[in-house]
Formats: structure tokens, C-alpha cells, sequence
């Protein structure tokens, strides 16, 4: 059997994640033989087309409720994987096991530090002249390949 459940609907709350609230859950590998669908329908052509995941998330999304994993999104994706004998996918989670879904309370995407639209903090950068990496055999940072001409007074 390839996944742990075939079922029809979502047990669990609508959490009404944005996509930009998805986009924010890092992803990471899921056991096919885990996973439970949430519906039974698997369109062929879909199936078979190569750009399927161009208008949408790269990773498939799952939801872990009453310590289930529910497959959410990315049906199509995980049984192409099936296909090709790969028993995982990459997929990112939202666990409403670990979230407050009382009436009442904060928004997903608030609970998850998802309503920012601030970018990411970046490490700092080593001085000019040093490579990110360490190697001596990797450009400086800012080599751009040139040098500027000499100066004349």
C-alpha cells in the first residue's frame, strides 16, 4: 500500500492558511506510508502533465491533527513519487496538534510569525576581500573580475 489512508474530506478545522503563510513553514521529507489522503479523486492528466506545479507550491503541504498526517495538498506529486519507487516526498507541515484553534484565538499565520512581511535577517557579511566560504580558491566576495583605472592628478 502506498499511503497509510485513502479517505474522502478533511477531518480537522478549516485553518484558512495563506499561501504566503504555507510558503513560510520550511519543508522537509514525509514517509509516504505515513500519510493519509484527504480525498480519492486522482485526475490522469494531471497525473501526467509535466508543468503541474508551475501556478503553485513546489512542496506538497500536510496537516498533522490528532496525531495524523493528512495530505493536504500534493496528491498527484506523492503518487509520482510512488511511481518512480521513491517512498518519500518533501512537503511542508502545519501541525494544528501544536496550534491554539479555540474560537478566539490569533490568527494562523499570526501564531506562526507568518503575518510579517519583513524579509528574512541576513548573516553578516565577511570583510571585502574574504571569501563566504573560507576557500582560498573561491573569488572574494565583491570581485566583480576588474580593476579600476589608475588615478591621474
Amino acid at each position: 500500500m502506498i499511503f497509510k489512508g485513502v479517505r474522502e474530506g478533511k477531518p480537522y478545522p478549516d485553518h484558512a492558511l495563506t499561501h504566503r503563510g504555507w510558503a513560510k513553514i520550511p519543508p522537509r521529507q514525509f514517509r509516504l506510508d505515513e500519510l493519509i489522503t484527504v480525498t480519492t479523486v486522482l485526475a490522469l492528466d494531471k497525473l501526467l502533465s509535466e508543468d503541474s506545479t508551475f501556478y503553485g507550491d513546489l512542496f506538497s503541504h500536510v496537516v498533522r491533527y490528532d496525531g495524523n498526517l493528512f495530505l493536504e495538498d500534493g496528491l498527484h506529486r506523492a503518487v509520482r513519487s510512488a511511481l518512480r519507487n521513491r517512498t518519500v516526498i518533501h512537503a511542508r507541515m502545519l501541525d494544528l496538534d501544536a496550534l491554539d484553534l479555540r474560537p478566539g484565538a490569533p490568527p494562523l499565520d499570526e501564531q506562526l510569525g507568518t503575518e510579517s512581511d519583513e524579509l528574512p535577517a541576513i548573516g553578516a557579511t565577511p570583510p571585502f576581500g574574504e571569501s563566504p566560504a573560507g576557500g582560498a580558491h573561491r573569488r572574494a566576495a565583491r570581485s566583480t573580475g576588474w580593476t579600476p583605472p589608475p588615478q591621474r592628478w
